[in-house]
């Protein structure tokens, strides 16, 4: 065991890492397929930046975001020449040259590729992935600057309610990922202003990628009758927090603290849903088009601002026997909802750099860029996950941003050819 608690079978991980990593997850042949089903093939064989070039280096901007177009493509051009993605000799482009191969490409291929590779990695024996026969899934949002040009301004917007005009139009990015691996498994992008631009608007696009064996974890921003329905309707577990003027009725009291309530469309008159509270409290089980039972497990934090107060949490969950899963596992598993953020902030922080502008000028090449950002940490995270489960370890304890440094350090060092 190194100091850092980082060794995995067979060697340390940084014996794992190079840029290479990113085809380990992002392989050759799910990149061709992309390009072709988006309708970007080259249109010459001899191009100097085909493609599925292009692909690649779009996840290398991520990781080297400091780094102008032509010291990325450097620091691309031995690992890249060994990977055989073209059949001569290959000098680094110009700047306008690959401006040019960006624009050709757009953004279509990566979210497809996006699409395609990005899994849950997590295995049976990753520490921290699982509630029973459930695995973690957590669903949040974060917002990213880009640069203040009249085409991102138009598309994307600026944040409303700030005293002062925003130096940079944002764009909001949510996301599900996998608590136990960081990695994220679907995203949807869009502006910060304007119809359809909530995180409400954006998960609800995402809800019909749930799977059944998955326990979707959500903050209270998140919650509303028909956000719910549609999700619970895809099969997938969910424990979700409500805000506290949510109305949740006391159905029957179960043995671990938890109770059974019933959540209902807010259209309901006064008295059809005490009707059908009636109903429920006497074992009808109701029309799920008008409200679905749940079960509610709250507990309270203790205070930590001094006032002698603490903070309510509420969760409602599509579990609704306590034998499945006890209302103590249910809020310890919520707790994992952090997960995600802490995914956000890798993302943010370690690959992009902290209260960083992205570079892309027009929303074409921001959500490309976006797409390069998802496709890189999903191929780290995917990384540190199997080098963590194969060392016994939960992956929270082997440092991102250390990671990310020891594969920029190694960026010649194809250890994973497409």
């Amino acid at each position: 065991m190194t100091h850092n608690g980082v060794v995995a079978a067979g060697g340390r991980l940084t014996d794992w890492i190079s840029l290479g990593v990113l085809a380990s997850s992002v392989p050759r042949d799910a990149v061709d397929e992309a390009v072709a089903a988006a309708g970007k093939g080259a249109k010459r064989s001899d191009g100097k930046l085909p493609p599925h070039v292009m692909v690649y280096f779009a996840m290398a901007l991520a990781l080297f975001a400091e780094e102008d177009y032509e010291e990325v493509a450097v620091r691309l051009t031995e690992t890249l020449a060994s990977w055989g993605c073209w059949d001569e000799a290959w000098a680094a482009p110009t700047s306008g040259g690959i401006t040019q191969a960006r624009r050709r490409l757009g953004p279509e291929p990566l979210e497809l590729l996006f699409d395609q590779v990005a899994a849950p990695v997590a295995g049976l024996l990753t520490r921290g992935a699982f509630l029973r026969g459930w695995r973690l899934m957590a669903i949040d949002g974060f917002t990213l600057d880009v640069p203040d040009s009249a085409a991102n301004a138009a598309a994307f917007g600026y944040p409303a309610g700030a005293r002062e005009h925003p130096a940079f139009p944002k764009v909001r990015v949510v996301t599900i990922g996998e608590c136990g691996s960081h990695a994220k498994v679907a995203a949807q992008m869009g502006p910060v202003g304007g119809k359809g631009s909530s995180e409400q608007a954006l998960a609800r696009r995402l809800f019909p990628r749930l799977e059944e064996d998955w326990l979707l974890i959500a903050d209270r921003g998140f919650y509303n009758w028909p956000d719910w329905q549609a999700a619970a309707a895809t099969g997938a577990a969910l424990l979700w927090r409500v805000k506290a003027d949510l109305r949740l009725p006391v159905l029957e009291l179960l043995p671990d603290g938890s109770y059974l309530s019933v959540v209902a469309k807010p259209a309901l008159h006064d008295k059809a849903r005490n009707k059908l509270i009636a109903a429920a409290r006497a074992g009808e089980y109701p029309d799920p088009g008008q409200a679905m039972r749940v079960r509610v497990i709250e507990y309270e934090i203790p205070d930590r601002d001094g006032d002698g107060s603490g903070e309510l949490i509420s969760l409602i969950t599509t579990i609704t026997d306590p034998a499945a899963a006890s209302a103590r596992e249910l809020a310890g598993a919520y707790c994992q909802r952090w997960e995600e953020e802490t995914g956000n902030d890798q993302l943010k922080t370690c690959l992009r750099g902290p209260a960083k502008v992205l570079r892309s000028k027009s929303p074409d090449m921001v959500r490309q860029e976006i797409y390069g950002y998802l496709l890189t940490h999903y191929a780290i995270a995917a990384l540190i996950c199997r080098a963590a489960t194969e060392a016994d370890i939960d992956p929270d304890r082997v440092k991102f941003l250390r990671t990310v440094r020891i594969i920029r350090r190694r960026a010649a060092d194809p250890a994973f050819p497409p």
